[in-house]
């Protein structure tokens, strides 16, 4: 096989800004007045009609000054950001059970767990630093289960390998609880006491054998059983999930089915037995947690609380909307039906990462205004009408961000930004003046302490406590004591009043991927990440790795053989959307009908052209996971298709 050119695509760092005179101009260079004076001509033309796409790579207190800008600047509550792509359906399920969307433990809590159950979740691709506790967990004697579609490097240090169909996520869960309730492994203090609809669950469940789970998830039926013994018989035992069970039109859903088990066997609420979404970008959690989602304010609470918005309608002196704002999915919708004409995006990249990719840049192109904030002139850059060039999160901006574990931790700048790039604050801040608002925040610090005078859960948090201890993990809401590392401990209190709100069972049903194979597109498409790249390519492409080997249609042997195709020979990959080019590569990992592919390198070959918008209507994260698409042998002359 020729040996293929593994430097992806780089991107040009942004050194100044840059306006476009008109629709089929070109980018030109401009001074930063010119650029912010028509940045806010553009945003006052279309309040009422506006979207701000926040980032969850930047810091907590640029995320906190960006919602803000929305509410109090624009008027409205359409703030959002990647983690609707991906972490979405994580928070609304906690949020239903719990009232809290974080995940429930610290990352050293696994290394002291008996089990480890990862579902849908490749992490040691995708969350190597979290995997590195994991295998901690498993040299400290933990029993690790892997359940997911392929055999990915992550199942290889599990005791067990559970390869279920995909989108057959409910049906397997529903057979663990279905298996814990008849084996009499209910923890019955804990649901009596803690959680409410058992016996709505206990109905729901029991059609789900054994030997019904085999059938539809393609799970032997033993492993199943091995699996829900193990998990309910341990002392101590962490659920662990990521994409592979959020990124489905039922994410939501597949999170509360995964969240059951954990109330059925009281695994929540004690050190060591917790829940964990893993978090891919550095700061989709603190994103959350500074209220750039369009249904919380700052600490998480809810903007319909009359008294939360009154709270912060004194402390910023404005009225707040009383109610929710559009999410990203429902931005792009509004796009489409013209109620939507201008968007602030701030280090997205939404035309190269939002599922069927042509539909997005279709819909950034019709809008009346686009500016974009970032490092990097990407893809969604390249649409917009003024490019503001900003500071990078790390090693160039003061601030904190918040991990997986909600522990939030000091960022501090290191290198002089490049060029005329100035931090992302300074830049909302000069724009929110031009618009009628005077904020004055003279360092991050500054932002952070407002941020901890409207969330009680951040208060405790100083900047010099947060250097002190390394990072705190909120809840934190006193300035001289830290909270467990762990939440919702309240759920094992005796006194009814101290326990507090009880945690529902889910009561959700098994719905199969949207996209269906037939005989026109027979190969189960899902898609994922690898070890040496990230999303889209934009901020790893620039970086030399020895595992790069860009972009592949990855086969099982058994249909590589089927198709009459070795490695690095190009197949054309279509879906119901569209058509690709990609060289093939053969892994032992997947079974006969499943293919994978990654979306880090859309310059070579745009993934994203394939896969469903077909969102979870609770969260409005879409179907990466599951598309349907079929294998085409391309002849040397073939045409050219990206």
């Amino acid at each position: 096989m020729r040996k293929r050119d593994r430097s992806p695509k780089t991107y040009t760092r942004l050194t100044h800004p840059l306006v476009r005179d008109a629709r089929d101009a070109p980018l030109r260079r401009a001074t930063w007045e010119e650029a912010l004076d028509r940045t806010a001509r553009g945003l006052a033309a279309a309040r009422g009609a506006f979207g701000m796409f926040s980032c969850a790579r930047a810091t907590n207190e640029m995320n906190y000054v960006a919602q803000k800008f929305a509410r109090v600047v624009m008027g409205t509550n359409n703030v959002d950001s990647c983690n609707r792509t991906c972490h979405a359906p994580s928070v609304a399920g906690l949020s239903a059970a719990f009232g809290s969307g974080g995940g429930t433990s610290s990352y050293e809590e696994i290394e002291h767990t008996d089990v480890i159950v990862m579902w849908g979740s490749n992490a040691r691709f995708a969350h190597p630093i979290f995997f590195q506790h994991v295998l901690r967990g498993v040299h400290n004697g933990a029993r690790m289960y892997a359940v997911d579609p392929r055999r990915t490097s992550t199942a290889e240090w599990a005791e067990s390998w559970l390869g279920l169909n995909v989108g057959t996520d409910i049906p397997m869960a529903h057979a663990i609880g279905r298996e814990i309730i008849h084996s009499g492994l209910v923890n019955e203090a804990f649901v009596l006491r803690a959680t409410t609809g058992f016996e709505e669950y206990r109905a729901l469940v029991e059609p789900w054998t054994l030997s019904l789970a085999e059938k539809v998830t393609g799970v032997p039926a033993a492993a199943v059983r091995e699996l829900a013994h193990a998990y309910a018989r341990a002392e101590r035992a962490q659920l662990c999930w990521t994409l592979g069970i959020t990124e489905h039109h039922n994410g939501t859903d597949n999170v509360r089915a995964l969240i059951n088990l954990s109330l059925l066997t009281g695994h929540v609420g004690r050190y060591a037995s917790g829940l964990q979404p893993l978090r891919g970008q550095n700061n989709v959690q603190g994103g959350g947690d500074m209220g750039a989602i369009p249904n919380r304010l700052p600490g998480f609470q809810d903007i319909l609380d009359g008294g939360v918005r009154l709270k912060f309608e004194s402390a910023w002196d404005t009225v707040i909307q009383p109610h929710y704002g559009l999410n990203l999915t429902e931005m792009f919708e509004a796009m489409e039906d013209g109620s939507l004409r201008a968007v602030y995006c701030i280090g997205e990249n939404p035309a190269q990462s939002e599922a069927d990719g042509e539909q997005a840049v279709r819909r950034l192109r019709e809008l009346d205004f686009l500016v974009v904030q970032d490092i990097f002139l990407t893809k969604t850059a390249e649409l917009a009408d003024v490019v503001l060039p900003a500071t990078a999160g790390w090693a160039e901006t003061e601030g904190t961000t918040t991990n997986s574990e909600r522990r939030v931790q000091r960022v501090r700048r290191a290198v002089t930004p490049p060029g005329e790039a100035r931090e992302d604050i300074d830049i909302l801040c000069e724009l929110a003046a031009r618009l009628g608002h005077d904020w004055k925040y003279p360092d991050a610090e500054a932002v952070w302490n407002e941020l901890r005078s409207v969330s009680p859960d951040h208060y405790g948090m100083t900047y010099e406590r947060l250097a002190e201890h390394q990072g705190i993990q909120w809840p934190c809401p006193h300035t001289d004591t830290l909270e467990p590392p762990y939440l919702h401990g309240r759920l094992w209190e005796t006194d009814p009043e101290r326990r507090g709100r009880p945690a529902p069972f889910g009561i959700v049903r098994h719905d199969p991927p949207v996209d269906l194979t037939d005989e026109q597109y027979p190969i189960r498409l899902t898609t994922g990440r690898r070890l040496d790249s990230y999303n889209t390519g934009v901020q790893s492409g620039g970086y030399a790795s020895p595992l790069r080997r860009g972009e592949y249609v990855e086969l099982c042997p058994e249909d590589a053989e089927r198709y009459g195709v070795v490695v690095g020979e190009r197949v054309r990959v279509t879906s119901r959307r569209g058509s690709v080019l990609a060289p093939v590569w053969v892994d032992t990992g997947l079974r006969p009908g499943l293919a994978f592919m990654t979306f880090h390198f859309p310059d070579e070959v745009d993934t994203n052209r394939l896969t469903i918008e077909a969102n979870c209507p609770i969260a409005g994260t879409a179907e990466f996971k599951a598309s349907a698409i079929r294998i085409e042998k391309v002849s040397a002359s073939g045409p050219a298709l990206r």
